[in-house]
């Protein structure tokens, strides 16, 4: 433990002779935004994704990283803090935009994505293991509805990825791409842009689907030939070229025809799909329902895989089998065991319940039976990865604050059903688990509030800390954690010249008498005798949390950087204390969270003397932009309230959402069956109340929660002469992603904020 300490102690120090200065929205965009590790099949290298941003030119463009995973890598006891002495990540892909690379099986080349050429397409670069350098790469895939997701076949003659299709098109591969070719050329240059829906769902998130649907695709590799032209590596290193390859294919081959998403949307997080280790096999999620919008009963299928047929062939329907049928909640993510043996995958266990707990499930291949890895283990399992020897399941998942790493055993220690071992190995808020070729070393990202992204290692053996629950059991308190180290500095340069302020969890008595955690960030250069104004954060969700953790959208350190105290309370409905205290949210949805909200901030004023309770303005989005609209109608105790992408009427949302099954678990029915629950927690009906001065945020293209809310609450606002403004995205969707609209979206909520607050 003192060892970790030391580390993150001498990592946060500044450069020698390098003056500090507080956290700025530019230091912000100049940070590197680190992806997924992805280690080499023999263990020597670590490949990811990184993202610049560009504010003058307002682009975000990914570009792939190397780093080397040698001995030196590693802490031994004479390295004291465990600091790598040799590590030197570096940009191997710099002349294109290059996103999740995946490496071939033999080392020697991977994939990655690119919108270089005809939009996203799939590309493959040549590695030369001896120097870490990329040496040739070229588009493989032409796919007019363009390609992502990609996935080697275990052979490494194929390549898997996702492409989204018209079901009209369905047929031999070499007709299909013609049609889709000639469907995408109508729509840019028909004149008439209207759509007939048939079905909801017609719309997801920020897009329209235009009746399109997602599908996996193969793609053989073996047109992609190395161009002889220039045949010596050292040549083409001491030219500064790549040397290019003979692509791309249009041969496709559909392996998950028919009409309906498969894999299932994703906003990111482990593959909802995965090759069987011999790649004889493909299992990936799907929702079968027959109103998709309403259903989160996504299944897991199996078909087999005949490289042997050609590829233009088109696949056998009759060959695909769902082997989660019987669970009608969600079944998700699988992963393939290295023996072949094993299928491990994510499931909820209550259909309609997006925020059930997410159990580590194990489907036997040869018997096909399933079970439950995480019975008594009341957190979500999130990202894991298969331990070499197909015994243990590495994963993460949240724990108060954290997101820890367990070690899970796939098999019994007993013959009792259930007892299966479960121990906390590492901690800090990690995720996007990997393991290396020989088993020994967990590769993983880790964040914190004050500092992004960065890889780390840490052993996979251990004895680590019991934990049946998710939390260190009783009276093994005293146990040790494994050791960790980072791997990539990415950012440490820009870090070291910053001023951060420093976090402070606290807990207080909440509704139905429980314990609730919250979390302090003060401001740079704290003087504990002055007074501070408050930023108060309301998270989303509204079954999420806040964590020590980094966000760009809502960036707690950036919020008090210019003079604030920030504070976050993780009130009923949280995720990281147990699934009750999670669904203590459903049906309440401005009862115990808002005297959660209302208690914590009593307790930081009455406990934290520098806090100004007279200057204090509330803040928040998507469920934390409903609970700012609720506070206008249930308080007067804020200066100001900043409300982005909140629910302002709970009827008419219910009809403007495309995800239905998410108020329909959360208000128990529909605004026909159940309208007293709609109309009970709907923030419009207490508009006579409205007085405190309040900041609008609405993005056009925010499908989840539709700009009307925002509308109407800005119009209301303005009727009853409620001091108030309205930013409003005609180019963003839920979040606030470009980095000019994030610059403008700061200032003007800093702007509000120190307007209302008396901020000089």
């Amino acid at each position: 433990m003192r060892a970790r300490w030391l580390l993150s102690f001498f990592l946060a120090l500044p450069l020698f002779g390098q003056d500090q200065h507080p956290f700025t929205f530019e230091d912000m965009m100049a940070l590197k935004r680190v992806g997924e590790p992805v280690v080499s099949p023999n263990g020597k290298w670590v490949l990811f994704a990184a993202v610049d941003v560009d504010l003058k030119a307002n682009t975000k463009t990914p570009h792939v990283w190397v780093v080397p995973l040698s001995s030196d890598s590693h802490p031994s006891p004479s390295q004291g803090t465990g600091q790598p002495q040799g590590n030197r990540e570096r940009e191997i892909i710099s002349d294109q935009d290059a996103d999740r690379p995946r490496w071939a099986p033999d080392g020697k080349r991977f994939a990655f994505v690119s919108t270089k050429e005809e939009g996203s397409q799939i590309w493959i670069a040549d590695f030369d293991d001896a120097t870490g350098t990329v040496t040739a790469k070229q588009r493989l895939t032409s796919t007019p509805a363009e390609a992502d997701g990609e996935l080697w076949s275990p052979d490494g003659k194929y390549v898997l990825f996702k492409s989204d299709v018209d079901p009209q098109c369905a047929g031999r591969p070499e007709q299909e791409a013609i049609c889709i070719q000639e469907k995408v050329k109508h729509a840019k240059e028909s004149k008439v842009k209207a759509q007939i829906f048939t079905h909801l769902l017609y719309r997801h998130w920020n897009a329209y689907k235009e009746g399109k649907r997602t599908h996996l695709f193969v793609v053989p590799v073996a047109t992609c030939t190395t161009d002889r032209a220039a045949t010596r590596t050292g040549a083409a290193q001491r030219s500064g070229e790549t040397r290019k390859m003979a692509c791309p294919s249009t041969t496709y081959r559909d392996l998950t025809p028919g009409d309906w998403d498969a894999p299932v949307f994703s906003l990111g997080g482990q593959d909802n799909y995965a090759f069987s280790p011999d790649g004889k096999e493909l299992c990936y999620a799907s929702n079968h329902s027959d109103v998709e919008a309403a259903s989160t009963n996504n299944d897991l299928f199996v078909v087999p895989v005949d490289f042997s047929r050609d590829v233009s062939e088109a696949p056998v329907l009759a060959a695909t089998k769902n082997i989660t049928a019987e669970n009608r909640a969600a079944d998700n993510t699988p992963l393939y065991s290295l023996d072949g043996n094993y299928i491990a995958y994510r499931a909820q266990a209550r259909p309609g319940y997006e925020s059930d707990r997410w159990r580590l499930m194990l489907y036997d291949r040869k018997k096909g039976e399933k079970k439950e890895l995480t019975e008594g283990f009341d957190h979500w399992v999130g990202s894991f990865v298969w331990a070499r020897d197909s015994k243990l399941i590495y994963a993460s998942a949240e724990h108060k604050r954290h997101s820890l790493i367990y070690a899970i055993a796939a098999m019994p220690r007993t013959q009792g059903q259930g007892d299966y071992l479960r121990r906390s190995l590492v901690e800090g808020y990690n995720d996007d688990l990997a393991i290396t070729p020989d088993g020994k070393t967990l590769i993983f990202t880790r964040m914190s509030v004050k500092a992004p992204n960065e890889i780390y290692g840490s052993s996979a053996h251990g004895d680590g800390c019991p934990s049946q629950t998710g939390f260190v059991d009783a009276g093994k308190e005293d146990c040790s954690l494994n050791q960790d180290w980072p791997i990539t500095r990415i950012n440490q340069a820009i870090l070291s010249s910053i001023n951060m302020g420093e976090i402070e969890p606290f807990w207080f008595d909440g509704a139905k008498g429980d314990k609730v955690e919250a979390s302090l960030v003060k401001p740079p250069n704290f003087d504990p005798k002055r007074k501070y104004p408050v930023k108060f954060l309301i998270h989303g969700g509204p079954e999420g949390a806040w964590g020590d953790d980094w966000s760009y959208r809502w960036n707690a350190e950036l919020f008090a950087a210019n003079g604030y105290v920030v504070i976050m309370i993780n009130f009923h409905g949280s995720t990281g204390y147990g699934q009750n205290f999670t669904d203590a949210i459903n049906g309440d949805w401005g009862g115990a969270p808002f005297e959660d909200l209302m208690k914590g901030l009593d307790y930081a004023e009455q406990h934290y003397p520098f806090i100004d309770k007279n200057r204090e303005c509330a803040l928040g989005a998507s469920y934390g932009g409903y609970m700012a609209n609720w506070l206008l109608g249930h308080t007067s105790r804020f200066q100001c309230i900043v409300t982005h992408d909140g629910m302002f009427n709970t009827e008419s949302a219910y009809g403007d959402t495309e995800e239905l099954w998410f108020p329909e678990w959360e208000f128990k029915g529909t605004p026909w069956t159940n309208r007293e629950m709609y109309r009970k927690w709907s923030p419009h009906l207490s508009a006579t109340s409205f007085k405190t001065p309040t900041l609008v945020v609405h993005g056009q293209l925010d499908y989840r929660l539709d700009v009307s809310q925002g509308f109407d609450l800005f119009t209301t606002l303005q009727r009853q002469g409620v001091p108030s403004k309205m930013l409003y995205f005609p180019d963003e969707g839920h979040w606030v992603l470009k980095p000019q609209n994030s610059q403008l979206w700061y200032k003007t909520v800093n702007d509000w904020v120190d307007e209302w607050t008396g901020k000089q």
